[in-house]
């Protein structure tokens, strides 16, 4: 388990998420600035649901054949001139990464947006040689400020208003006039910018993530709506991808039918702003680009997903949607998860990635509603690979001691037919006598954890079973 990760203290994350009013006010932004673009961006494309057949189907047959793509891509890489990396784990690729930057004598490195890095604790392993890592992203950048993780894997800083952003700022740029005018989140903008363009300058080492690597042509593909993206990747000396071994994707036309959902499913963008394609370091008559160009391909747990029954998630192309639809999320944001990937996916990565004993309250963590694989552009089951999270915690004596003592007292009943019959009728009977006149409880014994945000509605009339007899018996 990552030494940094609070994934077992989830209930308690949630708890302090859920009675921060800071945090609640701005998880508000989360349903207005996605779900309604998202749908809108899907309804203009008339082939959207045929686009995401057809990615699915594009991830399905790469982690088919992911030992072919891998040799063919890292031969194409080679032959542009870069090299190949390939980390088992997290903490071979921050080795590799630092030794690369010892070797080039590097005292700062440019990252651009990559969970990878956070997922193998790069900037710590940086720091601890010396080597000064600077965010560019800005929100990563605010992140890196004030000493977090990202709580959204695309939108970094949603947990955040304005105004905490503006105190950081000011806490941080001494330098600056204090009067200066934060008001806009455009005057923040230029700020950041201000700051960063000396730090892509002096960077000797630039560090990215990677959307998709393409086996036909050996090339990274990021997407980024700052243009610091190209920044990390042009001005330093030295440019380092990391990527997760199921990035792959075959060909250039591959790439192109799934940057068609990935924007749309993601900010609701048609594209985003910068589509960047690199190959390689600068060749002979390049005005620009590093002298060296390096991919590190990490498994960290994702090669033993690969033949096991979650195999569906190393689909996943990092577009948020389903966190943005998530109503667990909606209430109590990214940090709550503990770790480096929040929301449903992170519910099913997380467990497979850190083990269930760590991670397992996070598959519960959801209402099934079913809205995270409604909008997935790669049609990942989630629900039901939270439910695989589920069997394993309770089969290994990992759920807590109520629960297995409810499902039980639940069995017992269930395997006699005649006796579940006659207590279900007992305990409506009670139930709607006590309701009578209400409608609903605001709360009840056993049920504190429902009642304490959210009323329990009253049952009314008969059970289902003695109604469907009923009905039966008219019908006769």
């Amino acid at each position: 388990m990552n030494a940094h990760s609070t994934s077992p203290a989830f209930k308690e994350n949630a708890h302090r998420a859920l009675n921060d009013p800071a945090l609640q006010r701005a998880l508000g932004n989360v349903e207005t600035g996605f779900i309604g673009k998202r749908r809108k961006a899907a309804a203009k494309l008339p082939e959207f649901e045929d686009l995401r057949d057809s990615a699915r189907d594009i991830k399905n047959h790469v982690l088919a054949h992911l030992d072919l793509y891998l040799e063919a891509y890292e031969a194409k890489v080679t032959a542009a001139g870069g090299h190949v990396h390939y980390a088992p784990t997290a903490e071979d690729a921050s080795r590799i990464v630092v030794e690369i930057c010892k070797r080039v004598g590097a005292r700062t490195v440019a990252k651009g947006k990559s969970m990878i890095s956070e997922e193998i604790e790069l900037n710590t392993a940086l720091d601890a040689a010396g080597v000064k890592p600077i965010e560019t992203d800005l929100g990563e950048y605010v992140i890196q400020l004030r000493g977090e993780r990202p709580s959204h894997i695309i939108a970094p800083v949603i947990h955040l208003n304005r105004d905490q952003i503006e105190s950081d700022f000011r806490r941080v740029h001494t330098g600056l006039p204090e009067g200066r005018n934060l008001d806009a989140p455009e005057s923040l903008l230029a700020e950041a910018r201000g700051i960063l363009r000396e730090k892509f300058l002096a960077a000797d080492v630039g560090v990215t993530g990677a959307n998709f690597l393409i086996a036909e042509t050996g090339t990274s593909v990021i997407v980024t709506n700052e243009g610091n993206g190209d920044l990390s990747q042009i001005l330093p000396k030295v440019h380092i991808v990391l990527a997760s071994i199921e990035k792959l994707v075959p060909t250039l036309d591959d790439v192109s039918q799934t940057l068609r959902v990935l924007a749309r499913s993601a900010t609701g963008q048609e594209l985003s702003v910068y589509t960047t394609f690199s190959t390689g370091p600068r060749r002979p008559g390049d005005v620009d680009g590093p002298e060296e160009y390096h991919v590190i391909l990490l498994d960290n747990g994702r090669s033993a997903m690969l033949a096991g029954e979650f195999r569906d998630m190393l689909r996943c192309i990092r577009c948020g949607a389903c966190m943005n639809h998530c109503p667990v999320y909606h209430a109590v944001g990214g940090h709550a998860y503990g770790w480096v990937y929040p929301g449903p996916m992170g519910a099913v990565l997380t467990p497979s990635l850190t083990g269930v004993k760590e991670a397992g309250h996070l598959p519960n963590a959801s209402t099934f509603c079913g809205r995270c694989e409604s909008v997935c552009p790669v049609r990942i089951p989630l629900p039901k690979l939270m439910r695989h999270w589920r069997e394993r915690e309770f089969e290994r004596h990992l759920s807590p001691a109520p629960v297995r003592a409810g499902l039980a007292v639940w069995s017992f009943f269930a395997r006699r037919p005649l006796l579940y019959k006659l207590a279900t009728r007992a305990a409506m009977s009670v139930l709607s006598l006590i309701g009578r006149g209400k409608g609903r409880f605001s709360a009840l014994p056993l049920a504190k954890g429902w009642t304490a945000g959210r009323d329990f509605a009253a049952p009314q009339g008969s059970t289902f079973q003695a109604r469907w007899n009923a009905q039966a018996r008219t019908r006769r």
